[in-house]
């Protein structure tokens, strides 16, 4: 199922994402796009409905994480200060190198479906990985969060979506990829972007 998924740098694809936490008045909804520019580097781009690009970089010494937003300076920090960054960094690396010696350091790894339409679930492995804040930032000043697991989604040799789910949330963030993100264009409602996750589909 990995090697499906190998794809050699670089590589990019849109994505959209909806948050929805007790923290929000109504879900809060992300589009932009993912950059594998090389093997060590992932940037993660937001474009609506604000502009933020934020460009991780691991290396023997740890890495860094840069995070730009508009009208604001570029803030880097060592990726010891934001394990949880390190390790969305070697998750898609391992995803996108079809490693699975390398994804099963940071996660436990069980899968399930048919070649046609797969899942993969992630479990950390590591307490650094697992606890993180609801923000993903070393500087948040909100309550600390833990991660329990992520769902990966696919059809064939295509990821579709990704959902991560915390212990103190009641409903899964979902990040929709490539063909679902653009097919979500059309879908506003939260169970119309559920459906297209998991069955390729918008609800009806």
């Amino acid at each position: 199922m990995l090697g499906k998924l190998a794809q050699p740098v670089p590589v990019r694809t849109a994505f959209v994402e909806l948050r929805e936490s007790r923290m929000l008045k109504n879900p809060l909804r992300l589009s932009g796009e993912y950059r594998r520019p090389a093997e060590d580097v992932l940037v993660r781009e937001v474009r609506v409905p604000y502009a933020e690009t934020t460009t991780i970089v691991s290396n023997k010494a740890g890495g860094e994480a840069t995070i730009e937003r508009a009208g604001k300076p570029p803030r880097t920090f060592p990726l010891s200060r934001a394990p949880e960054l390190a390790g969305l960094q070697a998750s898609f690396g391992a995803l996108l190198s079809g490693d699975r010696a390398a994804l099963g350091e940071y996660y436990a790894v069980r899968s399930g479906g048919t070649r046609e339409r797969w899942t993969l679930t992630l479990t950390p492995r590591a307490a650094s990985i697992s606890a993180t804040s609801a923000s993903s930032t070393p500087r948040s000043t909100e309550p600390a969060s833990r991660l329990r697991d992520i769902t990966l989604y696919g059809q064939g040799a295509e990821l579709r979506c990704i959902e991560t789910r915390m212990t103190n949330e009641p409903a899964p963030q979902r990040t929709l990829l490539a063909s679902a993100a653009h097919a979500a264009a059309g879908v506003d409602d939260t169970a119309g972007l559920a459906a297209l996750c998991h069955d390729g589909v918008p609800a009806r």
